[in-house]
């Protein structure tokens, strides 16, 4: 199994790290525990790979830094696990200001100065980027189809897992909460976290109101907002503003959060296998995926007005016109959405329709709207911008 994952091409990514490289010396990798960091960060080509996890590696970093990046057998350095270093930020630092040829890429599972690890945030020195579960580009490449996707989610080796690697699921809830929640941020209180995780997963795709949650979970709205807080910066779950400016006639405030993988959505659920009700909201969490792996979580929010009409997410680029999404399992189900409710508000918003059967961007006009596939989604969003 993990010679067939280091075998997999991911493109899209590598294009990514390059393109932040090109732009900042430091890359700040995140994602979740097996989402795939290591596998992809090793496959760099022409890049020295050190496992901080390893107390060798610590001890060659830490006793000179200065000397460690001065006699550094490449121009690219990855440093896996970088956290577990006592100053990662002040190496980072260093890296950054004194070897401007280095190109360092730097995994954790938190956005960078989310925990008491990181001392600084390396202000104009790094670029982000989340590493997310298989997209449904990347299918082909580990020969699995969409409905696999679906329920297995895409962590790469329950992915690859010939039944419903259930017990896979169990046993990363547990890891997570030992090594990325206790060593990054302290947290006290496991049964509340963990309970306050399922609930999320199980209601993924849902408003999100953490006082109806606080009697489940045993313990108050403001201990849950600081998980809640803590799950998002870990990227486990992907938490989306409302899209407003009337609040007599639209929602402000009330978040949308999403689990980060369909499989754990699955799992949470109960779901073992998946009936055609199913698919929507699954697919829902694919569309969000490439939305952020194109625009970056920042730019992405969601609609909904004071009569329930809502839009799945809207796009809103800095000095862009909004672009309001619509996600549907197939086009034949798809009828009438709540696009001309959101229009009348912002007539200059584009609109896009994808659908799980959907292949290169079609304009239909006798609907006003882009339909697309998923694989053309950000080509259909720069055109639902044109027309």
């Amino acid at each position: 199994m993990q010679f067939y994952l280091h075998m997999v091409n991911r493109d899209f990514w590598n294009q990514q790290i390059e393109k932040a490289w090109k732009e900042r010396p430091i890359l700040w990798l995140t994602g979740v525990r097996r989402i795939g960091k290591t596998t992809l960060s090793r496959g760099l080509e022409e890049a020295a790979y050190y496992d901080c996890e390893l107390p060798r590696a610590r001890r060659q970093i830490e006793e000179d830094p200065e000397g460690f990046l001065d006699q550094a057998p490449s121009q690219r350095l990855v440093l896996d696990e970088v956290h577990r270093l006592e100053q990662p930020s002040e190496l980072l630092k260093i890296a950054a200001d004194h070897f401007p040829k280095l190109r360092i890429l730097a995994t954790g599972s938190s956005t960078l100065g989310a925990s008491h690890r990181f001392r600084d945030t390396l202000a104009g020195r790094k670029r982000e980027l989340h590493l997310l579960p298989v997209l449904f580009r990347e299918l082909p490449a580990f020969g699995a189809n969409l409905e696999t996707r679906l329920l297995h989610g895409g962590l790469p080796e329950n992915l690859s897992a010939k039944t419903f690697p259930e017990k896979d699921f169990a046993e990363w809830m547990d890891a997570f909460w030992a090594r990325d929640i206790q060593e990054l941020f302290r947290l006290e209180k496991r049964a509340v976290f963990i309970r306050l995780l399922e609930l999320l997963l199980t209601q993924s795709g849902q408003l999100c109101e953490l006082a109806s949650m606080t009697s489940t979970c045993g313990a108050s709205r403001q201990t849950l907002a600081n998980y809640l807080n803590v799950l998002e910066a870990t990227g486990a779950v992907t938490v989306l503003r409302p899209f407003s400016s009337n609040p007599r006639k639209e929602i402000v405030s009330m978040p949308k959060v999403y689990g980060f993988d369909t499989g754990f959505v699955c799992f949470a659920r109960g779901w073992r296998e998946l009936r055609r009700e199913d698919f929507g909201l699954l697919w829902e969490h694919l569309v969000l995926d490439e939305l952020r792996a194109h625009f970056g979580p920042g730019s992405i929010f969601y609609w909904r007005d004071k009569q329930k009409r809502k839009v799945d997410f809207i796009l809103a680029l800095r000095g862009e016109p909004p672009v309001a999404i619509e996600c549907k399992w197939k086009i034949r189900s798809a009828g009438a959405t709540h696009f001309q409710a959101f229009a009348t508000l912002y007539p200059k918003a584009g609109r896009v329709l994808v659908t799980a059967d959907g292949h290169e961007p079609f304009y239909n006009r006798k609907r006003n709207r882009i339909e697309t596939g998923l694989s053309h989604l950000a080509e259909a969003v720069q055109l639902a911008k044109q027309t």
